[in-house]
């Protein structure tokens, strides 16, 4: 539901902000007060076109803001959209807010998110329909015409329907691995390139461990830098002509000074130091054996790193699961290639019968539609009578058609105003308001099947009788049982329908036009109901009048 209309700037509207209910919202008021300004203003919010000539004179921007509430009704229509944009929703407040500048360009917002007018447009459309002389009417649309047939004839809720679209996805997948080796030419250059390069992969023998052949390469090397170490530190401390050795070559002499100098503390200071460099050299040997043990192949991992990198660079992985991806990817490839006729056999097979069975279910599918489209023609031919179309004829004809995603048929919306005039398509129909009356109509038939829960007319009642705006007003009260609709109107006899009354006033202060919206209710609402009547003279009459219309909207007797 549109809970909230908020507009700055724009045209004659300096700052208006309106709440709408549920129900059926009417708004009124006389020509040039503004409507169509805000009618103008939620076009450009959903995603219409922006144009800078509509942006108040003085203001460096115009601002509009829409609030829609859906309390807890479900939002499963909108949080894939808005996922895929990767948009918060809270599942019950949805804010939509765009600008316009005075210089050119604008920006737009959905949940204070950024977003491009065309996200604007495409989620604008599904949140409102808006029916009215510049709105791009949604009726006059083949995907809406078929998707409207299809809810009221329960064809979309069909086993047939949902096994046609599996099957449809599974005919395109055919197709395209069809179109892709008929499309190969002469493949035995890349046969053989395949060949080749998944040989060469294949002889890598990769896996997971090679994923860390850097590291490990690093480490081993680091390792015998370490062993060699310690085999020198060896060497020099225990090995032949090193210290300890020399130590023992000098204890004669030590013995001579010990002699001359009467004390042993030199002899027992050089054995220790003997006995402590052989202690220490031996330790360093066995820590050098573990070293040994433990040590990977340096060589061996110097080529398996050398490889890996050249298969890296060479099909431009950036790791080793890259390149495994790349073998299974290759592999699959040349054994499309090589089964070529064997394949394109069986999946022009697999094709054949897939669109055998597309066309028997399209056959129930349109059996279906065209059941459908006899019954609800009847239908809106009758609601079109009750808006003044008393000769009118609505029709809906389902055709065949080129196989597609929806069906083996087309479905198209025949009117036909006047008799002696052959129906034509809705699209053909000159007059805008013509094409609103056939929605109402439509919506009136449809009400509990419909998703979009905004409906907007923007006087549809236009050129027509006091008696035929009644049974709009009463349509459009029918239809808000079960949708929000928000009417502009200039007929007393449709507004009195309405369960909240909006009067759109201009004012000129400081020598600017401006304009206000508000509710009016009481002797208010008598009093512009009698104002759309008879202009501003308001005899007791005319407001009796009034007072009347008023209690018949509401049912009284």
């Amino acid at each position: 539901m549109l809970e909230r209309l908020s507009v700055q700037n724009l045209a004659v509207v300096e700052r208006a902000e309106v709440e709408f209910g549920e129900g059926l919202n009417v708004l009124t008021g006389e020509t040039g007060a503004g409507k169509s300004v805000l009618m103008g203003a939620l076009e450009l919010v959903l995603g219409g076109r922006a144009d800078v000539k509509a942006v108040r004179d003085g203001a460096n921007e115009a601002r509009v803001e829409a609030e829609f509430g859906f309390k807890g009704r479900g939002s499963g229509l909108w949080e894939a959209t808005l996922a895929e944009a990767g948009i918060e929703f809270d599942g019950e407040t949805l804010v939509v807010r765009r600008t316009v500048n005075a210089s050119g360009g604008g920006k737009a917002w959905v949940n204070d998110t950024p977003v491009t007018a065309g996200f604007l447009k495409k989620l604008g459309r599904g949140l409102v329909d808006i029916h009215g002389a510049s709105a791009n009417e949604r009726i006059l649309e083949d995907d809406f015409q078929r998707e409207a047939l299809d809810r009221y004839g329960g064809v979309d809720k069909m086993p047939e329907r949902a096994e046609y679209m599996e099957k449809w996805r599974e005919l395109g997948a055919i197709a395209g691995e069809i179109e892709e080796l008929e499309g190969a030419g002469d493949v035995e250059d890349e046969i053989d390139m395949l060949r080749f390069q998944t040989g060469e992969l294949k002889d890598a023998a990769l896996g997971e461990e090679d994923e860390t052949i850097g590291e490990r390469q690093i480490r081993a090397a680091r390792m015998r830098d370490a062993v060699e170490a310690a085999g020198e530190v060896t060497e020099v401390l225990g090995g032949d002509g090193g210290a300890s050795e020399l130590l023992e070559r000098l204890r004669p002499r030590f013995r001579t000074l010990a002699k001359f100098l009467e004390t042993d503390e030199w002899l027992e200071r050089a054995e220790n130091i003997r006995l402590e460099l052989e202690s220490l050299s031996e330790d360093v040997n066995r820590a050098a054996m573990r070293l040994e043990g433990a040590d990977e192949d340096l060589d061996e991992l110097d080529a398996r790193l050398t490889l890996v990198n050249r298969l890296k660079r060479k099909y431009k992985a950036a790791t080793v699961a890259e390149l495994m991806a790349a073998l299974e990817a290759k592999s699959e490839r040349l054994e499309k290639l090589e089964r070529r006729g064997e394949r394109l056999a069986e999946l022009k097979a697999r094709e054949k019968s897939a669109r055998l069975a597309l066309e028997q279910l399209g056959g129930k599918i349109g059996e279906a539609r065209r059941k459908a489209a006899a019954k609800i023609g009847k239908a809106v031919t009758k609601e079109l009578k009750d808006l003044g179309f008393r000769q009118a004829e609505f029709e809906v004809v389902v055709a065949a058609a080129e196989m597609s995603a929806h069906g083996t048929d087309k479905v198209k919306y025949l009117f036909e105003p006047n008799p002696g005039e052959s129906a034509r398509e809705l699209a053909a129909i000159a007059s805008s308001g013509e094409a609103a009356r056939v929605m109402l109509a439509l919506k009136a038939v449809l009400s509990g099947h419909d998703e979009t829960d905004v409906m907007v007319f923007d006087e549809i009642d236009a050129n027509i009788g006091g008696e035929t705006g009644a049974k709009v007003g009463e349509k459009m009260r029918n239809v808000a049982a079960s949708h929000q609709v928000i009417a502009i109107t200039h007929l007393p006899q449709s507004a009195v329908f309405g369960t909240r009354h909006l009067k759109v006033e201009k004012r000129v202060e400081n020598g600017r036009t401006k304009t206000s919206i508000h509710q009016v209710e009481g002797d208010e609402r008598v009093c512009e109901i009698a104002r759309m009547l008879g202009g501003e003279n308001l005899t007791s009459v005319i407001k009796k009048h009034a007072e009347e219309l008023i209690r018949h909207g509401k049912g009284d007797k």
